[in-house]
Parts: C-alpha cells; structure tokens; sequence
C-alpha cells in the first residue's frame, strides 16, 4: 500500500476518525468490519471522488480476486435452481449468494486480512498524532504574539471540518483532571493548555462524560474572560461540537451559550445603549456578534434534528432562546427603553427571523414554542409589537411633516459598513418584528395569544388591529434606510415586507378568515382610495405604489368566495348598514374614475395604466360570478371600459403591425408598447364579463364582441403551457360564448374552432410530426385514448345547440368520392362527415384509425343527442338513424342461407348504444339503455341488436301504473 497518494491517505484518517467517534472506549484491536462497511457507504454517498482513491480502487480489486469466484459458483448454482423452480425471484437470489458468500471459509480469510491491515494503518496514525502533539507542545512555549498569529487567524466561529483533525481519546480519569485544569481559579498557561486538549479531543467523549456538568460551568465562565484567547477557543470547540455531534449532546452546549450570553446582557460590565449605535469593528462587539452569530446558526439547523429526539430536549432549547431574548432592564429604570437588549443582535444577523420560522414550520416544535410565549414569554411579543406601534409613529410624523426622506438621511453615518446609528438599529429591529409577527399570526395558536396589553397604550391590541397596522404601513411608511441592506432595498422596505405577510395570509384559508376578512382591515386598505374619491386632504408616501398594492390585496381577497361576500356585503351580512356602503362600491366607483381620468393627483402618472389595470382586475375577480356582477350593473362598468378600448384601439392603429421575420423592436417606441399592453389589459377585462351569462349580454353590447374572441385565441396560440387556473376559466368562457349565435361566428371567425379540430385529427389520425418515433405507439384500450379526452370535453363545451344550428344550419355533408390521407378537417361539418357520418368505402379508407375515430364520432354524436333541437337537426339533415341502421345491416355475417346475425365488435356495440338512446326519449323508467361493454365468458353481449325498426320491446321500460305515476 506504499503506492498510495496523499489523498488515498486523507480518506484512511478521515476513515479512521469517523471509527473512533462510533466506538466508545479505547482501541485494544481492530475496528469492527460493520462499522468499517457503514463508513465506507457513508463516504461513498458523500464524496463525488469515492471511486477515483487508490485506496478505494486497492479494495476493490482484492475483494474481486478473493471472494470473486465464491459470488460466480454460488450465482451459478442459484441460477440453476432457479430455472427449476427452487428458487424464485430476484431478490431471493441475491439474498442467498449474499449469505452463502459471507458464511463461506474465503469471505473469512479476507476478512482477517484487512482487520490486520487497518491495526497497521491505525498504529500508524495515532503514532503520527502524537509526534502532532509533541509538536504543538513545542508551538505553546513559544511568545503568545506567535501563538496567536499562527493559531488563531481564520474566523473562530467557523466550525472546522472534521477531515481535517485528529482525535485523541481520554480516559474518564483524564477528562476529570482536564475539568480541574480548567477551573477560573487555575493560572492562565494551565488553562491554556486545557483548552488546547480540549480541542483536540472527540466532542462525543466530552460530552458523555461524567465530568461534563462541571466542565460546562467552567466553559460558561470562561467565555466572559477578558483575555480573548480564552472565549476564541471555547467558541472553536462548541462549533465542532454543533457539526459533529447529535441534538441531544449540542442542546447542553447551545444551553451554555445562551446562559452565558443572558448573564452577560444583565451583567453591570454591559452598558450599551440603542442612542449611542454600534460599531461592530470594536473588538468586544465583534467578540459578541460572534457569539450570537453561533447561536444563530445553530438555532436554524436544530429543527432538522430535533423531532427524533425527546420534547424536554427541544424544550430546553426554545426556553433558553426564549429566556435570552427576554432581557430587558428594571421597568423603573429611566434608561430602559433606550437598552440595547439581545433582540438588537439577533435582528442585525437575522434580520427576517428565518430561526422562528423555521421554529414554527412544525407542529412539534410550534406547539412547545407558543405555549412557552403564552405562560412565561409573552413580554417578547408585547415588545415586537411595541416596536412596530413605535415606527407607525415615526413614519406617520415623517410624511405629515413632509420630511419623507428623511429616514433614510438619518440612517447614513460616515462608517455604514461597519457601525449602525441608533435610529438603524430601531429600523433592523424592527423589520424583525414584524416578520415574526407576520409567522405568529398565521397559527391559530399565535393568534390566541391576542390581545396583548401595551403600558404605554390604552386599551388592549388585538388581532385586527395589528392587520389594520400593518396595512397602514403600506401607504404611512417612508422611505427605508441605505445602510448595508440597501443592496436588497425592495426586500428590506415595509410596504414590500408587508406585502409579502398579507399575501401569505390570503393563501391561507382560516388565517384570511379572522385576519382580513374583517371590515376594519378592509377599510384600511380602502382608505387611500377613499380619500382619493372623497377629494380629502392626506399625505400618503409613493402614491401609485400604495394603490398598486392595495388592489393586489383586494384582488386575492375577491378571488376566495368568503373574501368576496366581505366586498360585497360586510362582515355581517345582515346587520350591514345602508349609509355605509360596501367595498364593492367604493371600488367601482375609484375604478370608474381612472378611467374617466377624474383623479387629479394622477394625472399625468407614468404608472397610470398600471394602477387601472389593478383595479379592473378587482372588479374582474367581482364580476366573474352572478352576485358580484348583479352589485356592478347598476354603475355601468361594461361601459367605461368599452369606451376606453374603443379610443386605445384607435391610438394602436397607428402602431406598425408585426410581422413574421421582421424586428421591430427598435422601431416601435415605448410608448407605443404600452398603447398595446393597455389595449390588451381592456380586451382581457371585457372578455371576462362572458363568464356569466348576464355578462355575456353585456359584452354584447359593448361590441367588443369579435375582438374579445380573437384577443382569447391569440393568446392561447401563444402561451405553450397555461395554469389549471388559466384553463378552467378559458373552458367557462368558451363555454358561455358557445350559448349565443353571436358568440358561435366569433369563435369561428377567430380560427378557435378550426385549431381545435385540426389538433384533435392529428391526436386521432396523425400524432405528433416532432415524435421521434422508437417503437410503435401502443393500441388503446378505451374507447376514447386519454390524449383524445381533453379535445372531446372542449368539443362537448362547445357543440350547443345555438353553435351548431349556426354552423351547420342548411350545410350538406360533403360526401366526396374520394378523401386524400393528407386532407385536414377543418370545421364541424368535416368532423361529422369523417366521423360520424361513414358512409362510404372512401371515407372509411381515408382513416388510419378507423376503429378509433369512428368511436370518438360516435361518443360525440351520443352526447350531442342528449340535446333535443340538436338531435332533431341531426336528424332532419343528416338522416343519422338510417345512417347507423345501415351500418348495422351491413355488418352482419355471410351464410349460405343469406345474411346473418350482425356482427359483435366495438363498433356495433356503439352504434346500438346511440340507435336506443336517439329513438327512445325518457328517463330510466321509460327506456332501458344497451351497455356499452362486453362481458367475460360465452354470452359476451347480451342486448339483441337491429338493423331496422321497431326497436326490440326489451328496451322499452315498463308503463307505470296510474298511483305509481301520481306517487
């Protein structure tokens, strides 16, 4: 094994250390070969470079040459047996070589050889561990200048990894004397050297051992050492040890720290004041940022671990964060307010609360977590909620003293890379809080810790009126500060943070519920636009944002039935009061005034546009549904908006027409873009009226009727992939449409209909040109294929009676002597014609599928005729009964006597099936439908098929007598 290269032998001490953390006690022999496999298939999971070792490739190698013939001769048997039944099954047959090949003499050997070849490697590495340590021996009697220089450069609060380490095991005798070396009242060099052992030795030792309650006394006092040496090293050793070591051992680590963290905060040494900032460039602040930073990170990796162990554990843990964060000064000193309290840290270096988050992301943790908030910790949500009334305050003050920029001028110091200002500090706590808050309140159980009493507040604050808070700092707040969070400024700002928390509560039925669903938080959202209606004097920071934001709310809020029955009626339907009127109509009327550009303050808005676009689409998500459209009538919305089309799609007139090949991107102005986006903004509005059927009517009279159609085709064209939102709502729209005359020539003037039959004849006849065909496209085995079921619910949604008496009112079937396999339907008459209606020999030839297409146009024609007029038109026109009836005159089998009984196949069954349902009418009383399917054994059909009238009487139901029929 001399061949081997350094990296060969980082892989045996990485090997070898991960052997010496599993086993418990000293090593007097060989590692156990189980442990040694489970190693080995750890590390060839984790590095991509397992296979390229020579170490790895040695290994291989001799287990080939060894136990290779012993896997071959017992496959070969099992095969063998295999093949005669004795053994069966894959599984089985590598579980049987498998114990045949670790039971047989060679597997042993083997074995043997490589437990006295890892005591040689073993001897070797722990021999070379103790040159190490004589080494560093040497290195300590050196200056401490020198020492720390060479020791101590790299961040301390970085873990190390463990491949790059070594490990030395410690009697129980000497981690005893170790505790007493590191007892405060030693001298300085004896606990130096006990901090330099205790970083080399395993964190599981240390942490299983008996001395360990003493140990983490100790530790816990050194952290406040003056000398930094001491506070560095204890960091290093508990960041390996969050690495490196199991929940149930790092939560009495975590635990040390966070005791330690809180002594120092109440401790008199501590005197840091929000007023006077923080400059994290000081040596002692860093010292503590460092801490807390690593009592961050562990709090965001501790969920993933904490679930397989005992609640008590996680319960220590979220209590000790939980008792941290509740250090405050003496409510009678005057200087309390003005504490820098441990929440402040926390903020700078997890300013969006990502630990509570995550804290809260399970039920098992959540539950411990609030219930701790609820008996001893609810001062830590009295103080976030303190912090967000606070900076409410501040930004109403700014923008009513029209000093809106101020807060952010406040914020900039001549050292922003490295101290924060006092009001920059309030601002990080701040976003914070809020943050937190926005996660509480999703939960049933952090809304039960409402309302919280405030000192300096009357009253208590509840739910809702956080929610109406929250929504004010959508339009009170100021601008944010340009600190070192200015690189993600949107991310950072209140309205965006606010934005974010009322988004995820609309996403979230019972929180929407008793959070928004209110008519306090609706009229807060209202109040900008309704000063805007009322011409009332207020002072309101970036205005078309605000409104922009208030209709994204608005528009989620609309889009759930509970939401919309707020806008429309109130919270209390019935105790609503007629003086006051609903949402719905402050935001008709607002939505009416954009777009008569009756709002002054906008006028001349580069973002104008947007911000009528956002409310039409709030009247949208209202009129989409009867109750919603029956409150918009009255304010003739159809109207404006049909008026502003007609005057946009003059101005887009004069834009250049895009053509195929040609760019023109840099010929059409902007301004001319936004003509066409606006242009379609209104087409997509007045489209969506057609969703009801009153709408419909509407979007009649606006005749914007043909421009709708052909703007909904366009954008189907070229949208690959639309949401199952999109979709569904498209299928409802054509669908309405579908119901008028006026409705049908729209969509067969726009190339809808013709798309839609050209893509189910190539799903029935074609397939796709881009298919690389490998192997043959398999037989389908329903009567309408899976990839025909989408194109036959749109041809259902479609074929009313109104769109098929306008298409094929007074229209022959083609029946042309002869159908080239290349020609495409393209309307409904040619989907009946080679359908439904095959008649000839050439229309049957001219299928490729001729079983299969034929039973998609009879499944059609079947549900066709449940519409009375239609079959009656079918019937008059097409003569489809005499068309089945022959069909099935034809399809009978040759005897010598003549023509025989019809024939039983696919076909015959369905045009059965169609022959009762079209000449019988009623319900299942009065008529008896054939089935559609064949049995198992001989009598696989049991129905008498015809091919003439009268209909056999088995499909006539039974006449109900006189007090059955009265019953």
């Amino acid at each position: 094994m001399s061949h081997f290269t350094s990296e060969d032998e980082a892989l045996l001490q990485s090997m070898l250390r991960q052997l010496l953390q599993s086993v418990k006690e000293k090593i007097t022999g060989a590692p156990s070969a189980e442990c040694a496999e489970e190693i080995l298939l750890h590390l060839e999971e984790t590095d991509e470079n397992f296979h390229n070792y020579e170490f790895v490739k040695y290994l291989r190698q001799y287990i080939n040459s060894t136990v290779g013939p012993v896997i071959e001769e017992e496959t070969e048997k099992c095969t063998s047996a295999q093949n005669q039944g004795e053994v069966s099954g894959y599984d089985t047959l590598v579980q049987h070589v498998t114990k045949k090949t670790r039971e047989s003499k060679e597997y042993r050997e083997m074995m043997h050889a490589l437990k006295n070849v890892m005591m040689v490697v073993v001897e070797s590495l722990i021999n070379k561990f103790e040159e190490d340590r004589m080494h560093n021996k040497e290195l300590d009697s050196k200056p401490k200048k020198e020492r720390q220089s060479a020791s101590y450069a790299d961040n301390c609060s970085d873990s190390d990894s463990s491949l790059n380490q070594s490990y030395m095991f410690m009697s129980q005798e000497q981690l005893q004397l170790l505790v007493e070396k590191l007892d405060p009242v030693q001298p300085k060099e004896v606990r130096q050297e006990a901090l330099q052992t205790l970083c080399f030795a395993p964190p599981s030792d240390i942490l299983n051992s008996e001395s360990w309650p003493n140990l983490r006394k100790h530790l816990t006092i050194s952290l406040s050492d003056p000398d930094a040496t001491f506070s560095e090293k204890i960091l290093r050793f508990y960041a390996k040890t969050f690495s490196s070591s199991p929940f149930n051992m790092t939560r009495e680590v975590y635990t040390s720290l966070a005791r330690h963290l809180e002594l120092y905060f109440l401790s008199g040494e501590y005197s840091l004041c929000i007023s006077a900032g923080l400059d994290v460039s000081n040596t002692d602040i860093n010292r503590l940022l460092k801490k807390v930073r690593l009592l961050n990170e562990y709090q965001k990796e501790a969920p993933s671990s904490w679930i397989r162990h005992p609640e008590k554990y996680m319960e220590e843990v979220v209590e000790s964060t939980l008792s941290l964060l509740s250090v405050n000064r003496e409510p009678k000193n005057p200087a309390s307010s003005d504490f820098l309290s441990p929440v402040y840290f926390l903020a700078l270096l997890d300013i969006k609360a990502v630990w509570f988050k995550k804290w809260t992301h399970a039920y098992y943790s959540r539950t411990v977590l609030f219930r701790l908030l609820e008996k001893k910790y609810k001062s830590l949500i009295n103080a976030a909620v303190q912090q967000c009334l606070d900076y409410f305050e501040f930004c109403k003050a700014a923008v009513k003293n029209s000093r809106v920029n101020d807060f952010s001028q406040q914020h900039c110091s001549d050292k922003q890379n490295f101290s924060y200002t006092g009001p920059e500090l309030q601002y990080v706590c701040f976003v914070h809080s809020l943050c937190l808050l926005g996660r509480l309140l999703i939960y049933k159980q952090g809304r039960n810790l409402f309302p919280v009493h405030l000192k300096n507040k009357k009253g208590n604050v509840s739910v809702t009126d956080l929610l109406v808070l929250f929504t004010q700092l959508i339009y009170y707040s100021p601008s944010y500060p340009k600190t070192a969070l200015a690189a993600h400024a949107d991310n950072y700002s209140p309205a965006s943070l606010v934005m974010e928390i009322l988004q995820v509560f609309c996403d979230q039925t019972g929180c929407a519920a008793e959070c928004l669903y209110t008519d306090a938080v609706i009229d807060a959202l209202l109040h900008p636009v309704q000063s805007l209606l009322s011409g009332t004097e207020f002072c309101i920071n970036c205005l078309e944002t605000t409104l922009i934001d208030v209709a994204d709310i608005l528009a989620k809020i609309a889009a759930v039935d509970d939401g919309l029955s707020v806008l429309l009626y109130g919270e209390n339907e019935k105790t609503a009061k007629e003086d006051s009127p609903t949402a719905v109509h402050v935001i008709v009327q607002f939505t009416k005034k954009l777009l008569h550009g009756d709002i002054s303050l906008l006028s001349g808005s580069e973002l104008l546009p947007v911000v009528k676009g956002a409310f039409i689409f709030v009247c949208r998500q209202m009129y989409r549904t009867c109750e919603g459209l029956q409150m918009l009538i009255p304010y003739g919305l159809h109207e404006s908006i049909g008026e502003a089309w007609k005057k946009t799609s003059l101005l887009s007139e004069r834009v250049p027409t895009p053509v195929t090949g040609v760019d023109l991107t840099s010929s059409v102005s902007p301004e001319s873009k936004n003509i066409l986006l606006w242009e379609e903004t209104l087409l997509d509005a007045l489209l969506n009226f057609s969703a009801t059927p009153k709408g419909l009517f509407l979007l009649h009279s606006t005749g914007a009727m043909n421009d709708c159609v052909n703007f909904m085709f366009s954008s189907l064209s070229k949208k690959l992939q639309t949401n199952e939102y999109e979709e569904c709502g498209n299928r409802v729209i054509v669908a309405q449409m579908a119901t008028t005359p006026r409705g049908a020539v729209a969509l067969q003037s726009s190339g809808y209909i013709k798309a839609l039959v050209t893509d189910l004849w190539t799903l029935l006849e074609c397939g796709k040109d881009d298919l690389r065909i490998t192997q043959p496209k398999s037989t389908p085995v329903d009567p309408i294929d899976q990839s025909c079921q989408k194109p036959f619910r749109s041809l259902i949604n479609l074929l009313t009676y109104p769109t098929i008496f306008e298409l094929l009112s007074k229209q022959d079937i083609p029946n042309k002597p002869m159908y080239s396999l290349r020609e495409v339907p393209t309307d409904i008459i040619d989907i009946i014609d080679r359908l439904i209606i095959l008649n000839t020999e050439a229309k049957i030839h001219s299928l490729f599928n001729y079983e299969q297409s034929h039973i998609f146009g009879l499944r059609l024609l079947n549900v066709l005729c449940c519409e009375l007029n239609t079959l009656l038109l079918l019937e008059t026109q097409y003569k489809v009964s005499q068309v089945l009836l022959t069909a099935q005159e034809e399809n009978v089998t040759e005897t010598s006597e003549g023509p025989g009984d019809v024939i039983i196949d696919g076909l015959s069954v369905e045009r059965n099936h169609v022959l009762v349902r079209i000449n019988l009418i009623g319900g299942p009383q009065e008529r008896i439908l054939p089935s559609r399917t064949l049995d198992k054994g001989s009598d696989t059909y049991t129905w008498p098929m015809f091919s003439s009238f009268p209909l056999p009487t088995c499909y006539l139901g039974e006449i109900p007598r006189k007090a059955e029929f009265g019953q």
